[in-house]
């Protein structure tokens, strides 16, 4: 077996280790949703969305 894979899969190992408390953690510690989070999420996801649609007509022009 080559020693990077397995290096590899101790380090992927391990990261699910110790990310799953802190997870678990954030989770129920997390803040909760109110009116209007969608709206303020969606806006700019629109925004750039446009842009690169923009982008893209004015290159494929």
């Amino acid at each position: 077996m080559d020693w990077l894979k397995l290096g590899y899969a101790v380090l992927v190992i391990a990261l699910i280790i110790f990310i799953f408390p802190a997870v678990r953690h954030w989770q129920k510690n997390s803040p909760k949703a109110k009116q209007g989070d969608w709206q303020a999420f969606l806006f700019p996801i629109g925004l750039i969305a446009l842009l690169v649609v923009g982008l893209m007509w004015v290159v494929g022009r």
